[in-house]
């Protein structure tokens, strides 16, 4: 299972869980620090600003961040939880558990998939160069984005509260 959480929600997060994994993604992930009941290879860090286009000053998301991000979640044994975060558990991080619950099912609908997050989270926000680098990483040909679509933007808020999203 995975859970989507906040920076601030990351050590409650992984202690109600009992996570055994966790992903952090966004900038400056050097301020994070992983709770010790998570083991440091069972931590990846990729440092990516929130932004849906490439801008000076800015790190946008790129194949090489979603390759790593794709290739750590193939390695999770899914024997207990991995929670996903970013600063606000908005975007970077429902963009991220989306596209692995996309690799991790590969007959599943995109749609639904979208359709859950989007009940579980009403302020969801999944960042769209994220999901547009993971649907063509995933062979998905668009329907990542077209699900997005259907999902609608998310209620505004600064800071997401924590989520599940279940895998079957």
């Amino acid at each position: 299972m995975l859970h989507v959480c906040s920076l601030a929600a990351l050590p409650e997060t992984v202690k109600a869980t009992g996570a055994s994994h966790i992903l952090t993604v966004m900038a400056n992930v050097d301020q994070v620090q992983r709770p010790p009941s998570v083991l440091e290879a069972n931590h990846l860090r990729v440092s990516m600003d929130d932004i849906t286009e490439v801008m000076d000053g800015f790190l946008a998301p790129s194949d090489a961040h979603i390759e790593k991000v794709l290739n750590f979640v193939r390695g999770w044994d899914r024997s207990a939880p991995m929670v996903v975060h970013c600063y606000a558990g908005i975007s970077r991080s429902t963009a991220s558990a989306f596209a692995a619950a996309c690799m991790l099912n590969p007959h599943r609908d995109e749609v639904s998939i979208a359709r859950q997050i989007r009940a579980a989270s009403p302020i969801a926000q999944p960042n769209r160069l994220i999901v547009s680098l993971a649907d063509k990483a995933l062979g998905r040909e668009g329907r990542m984005l077209r699900a997005l679509d259907e999902m609608g933007p998310g209620s505004m808020t600064v800071e997401g509260r924590p989520f599940r999203v279940d895998l079957e």
